[in-house]
Formats: C-alpha cells, structure tokens, sequence
C-alpha cells in the first residue's frame, strides 16, 4: 500500500528485507550535499483479541473524528503522518538542500534478540547502511502533553534507558512434594528475593534529561531527593513521567521452577526486567542489586542489553521542532526526556552518529488516555492529531533542509 501510494506521487521506494514477506520501505526525497532527515517508524504492532475491543481492531473505522485499529497510535498514525509529509513536498515541488527519507521497518515491537538481528532497522543497518544512514531523525517515543501551571509542555525524547534484563537462579534441594520437610525449595527461597527486587529504589539522581525537564517544568532543578515529590505536587501525570528518569529501575516479570505439581523445585529462575540509566552499564548497578539481595545461594546473570543512546539538544533538529511546538497553542514549550522504553532511535545513534528525537505532538487526545491505548484495547487516534503531525514533519524537512 505504501509502494502504491508513493508511486501515485512520483516518488519511487525500496523493499529490502531479510526475508520477502517482511520488507522494511525505504523511500527518498534527493536534495543537495547538504544534511538528511530520515522520518522513521514501524509497520508492524503487538497483537490485538477482538474480544477486548468495542471495534475491530484491524478496521481503522473513523468514528468521531477518531481513527480505531491497533496502531493507530503505536505507530501506524506516524507512518501515514510520515508517508503524507514526504508525498505533499514531492508534489508541492520542494527544493531540498539535502536528502528527506521515509524508512518504516517491520519489526519493531520484537526486534532483534541476541544473535539474532531480527528483521527491522538492527538488519537493516548492518545488511543495507546505504540506506538506512542519515544525519537526523525523527521517529516515535514522546510528544505527550503535560499542562503545568496552564502552561503547555510538549516532551520530545532526546534519549532512552538501557533495557538490560538479568536472571536470579536461586538454588535449593528438589523433592516429593508431599514431604516438604526432606527439600529445600528453590521456589519458596527466591520469593524473598522477589519482594526485594520489586521494592528496591535505589537513590536518584538527575541526568541531564531530567534536569532539563524539572528545570522547564518547575523553573529550577531541585535536589533529587525531593525531585518527585515536588514534580506530584504539581501534577501526577508530570511525576510519572519524571519516576523512571531517577534511576534504574527492576521489574520481576517471570518465573520458572517445577513443572510438576507434585516435585519440589530444587532451582527456580525469575527474570527480572531492568532498565538502566543513558550510558549506565550492568556492572554499574550490580554491586547495588547484590548489597539489596544480601548473601544467599542465588546467581545473577545478565542477558544482552540494548538502547542506553542519547542525542544532544544544540542542534538544528531540536530548533526546528522548538520552534514548530512553539506555535501549536499560546505559551507551547518542548521539553526534552529520556524515554523510560526502546525505540529504534538507538540504531541510528549506534551506527551513524544521528542525532535522533522521538516526537509525534498529540493535543487533541488527552494525554493520560493517550498512554493508556497503547498496546491495549480499543487503541486510536484522533485525526486532528493525525494532521498535526504532518504539519510537524513537514516543518521539521523544510527547517532542516529547505533551500
């Protein structure tokens, strides 16, 4: 479809994909020698149950004034967004000063895991640079809006958290489960590790994303400590967004131990999701996790981490989408943060040194219903959304790299 509707403009694209029945699209706006901008994004999305749904989530019916369907706002709204800012300035016969680029990869949500690339932008970086590479990019990850004070602040994700998931192997003795007194169980051993892993919190301290946050917020960068309080007291939604930039951050999200109801399990494994600070490693925080665990018969293990890049804010992407934010209503102001999540920015910042922002402006939709859609039932997006994200990324193309 998007072949289609890029032909019907005069634009020409490229598949290139891992297999054939997964291409990511690639098309392009040639300009001079000067600077590119990429507008990337995903086509593919998490699953949908119609059970959940009030609407088919595969329709994209348009009920008032909103587009339904899974994607519309994780993040097939920002493809057509994308898809329409580059076919309006082909029409409109824009000179550009250097090249404007669609790339929509299809594997996003999954990504590459390990040794495997997977079959979005990690393949396509390393199996096609030619034509994933760019001086700047605006992709998905922020644009929410926060009213602090009756002042509008629209945040743009300038960095990301580290995904850096470990496991806990807790060691015991196995056993009939109907003479719980001869084992040891594994299973009933790792439950204090769990309650402690989900109650740590460790000591915060500000990076610069959320020092500029607080300081665009508030007027001032508070000392840590009081950081979040102070950030709730003005508003929850704002404090929310604040937490997971004050630190790591652990989940235990999995466990495995006996598979029969009758055998006591002698090792139980739980998977703990961890997020690390921009640039934070695990052997920054693993002394911590250990001193909150204490001695014990247990053993940490570390899987492959990824994400963890920031792009610097003096720059001309950061002016442009300053300026456009600027004009969306009276006293709009763009706020930088780091996204608590991943998005495909890092591959960019990895490979080519980008300078990539997340940011897709919702004003329509109120923001906390907005967070709450995606990945969940009844997801969609409000068409005017949809409009002012096109006038977004045209702005941005014509900032960066009008003549």
């Amino acid at each position: 479809m998007l072949r289609a509707y890029f032909a019907r403009n005069g634009i020409e694209c490229s598949f290139y994909g891992r297999t054939p029945e997964r291409p990511n699209v690639v098309a392009r706006l040639r300009g001079g020698d000067g600077p590119s901008l990429c507008l990337l994004s995903h086509t593919d999305t998490v699953l949908a149950d119609p059970r959940e749904w009030e609407r088919d989530p595969w329709s994209g019916e348009v009920v008032a004034g909103e587009v339904w369907g899974r994607g519309a706002l994780d993040m097939k709204g920002q493809v057509a967004a994308s898809a329409v800012a580059l076919a309006s300035l082909r029409r409109e016969g824009v000179e550009l000063a250097g090249d404007l680029v669609f790339c929509s990869v299809a594997d996003e949500e999954v990504g590459g895991v390990g040794d495997d690339v997977g079959y979005g932008l990690r393949w396509l970086v390393e199996a096609h640079p030619e034509a994933a590479r760019c001086d700047y990019a605006l992709n998905e990850g922020g644009g929410e809006r926060l009213v602090i004070g009756g002042r509008p602040f629209y945040l743009c994700a300038t960095a990301e958290k580290r995904s850096s998931p470990f496991r806990l192997r807790v060691r015991g003795r196995s056993g009939h489960a109907s003479m719980p007194g001869i084992a040891d169980n594994a299973l009933v051993k790792a439950a204090r590790y769990v309650t402690t892993l989900g109650e740590l919190r460790p000591e915060p301290r500000l990076i610069p994303e959320a020092r500029a946050f607080l300081e665009a917020l508030l007027g001032r960068a508070p000392e840590p400590a009081e950081a979040l309080a102070l950030a709730r007291s003005h508003d929850p939604l704002a404090a929310a967004a604040l937490e997971p930039l004050l630190a790591f951050t652990l989940a235990p999200t999995m466990i495995e131990a006996s598979h029969k109801h009758n055998v006591i399990p002698g090792l139980c494994e739980v998977t703990v999701d961890c997020r690390l600070l921009p640039e934070q490693e695990p052997g920054d925080v693993e002394p911590l996790i250990r001193a909150a665990l204490g001695h014990g018969d247990y053993e940490l293990e570390w899987e492959e981490g990824v994400g963890g890049t920031r792009s610097p804010l003096a720059t001309p992407l950061w002016d442009a989408l300053a300026a456009f934010t600027a004009g969306i209503e009276e006293g709009a102001t763009l706020v930088p943060f780091a996204c608590p999540g991943f998005t495909d920015s890092h591959y960019l910042r990895e490979a080519f040194g980008t300078v990539a922002y997340g940011f897709f402006p919702i004003k329509e939709m109120d923001t906390r219903l907005a967070i709450e859609l995606v990945h969940s039932a009844n997801e969609r997006i409000a068409i005017a959304d949809l409009e002012l994200g096109v006038d977004m990324l045209r702005a941005a193309a014509l900032a960066l790299l009008g003549r």
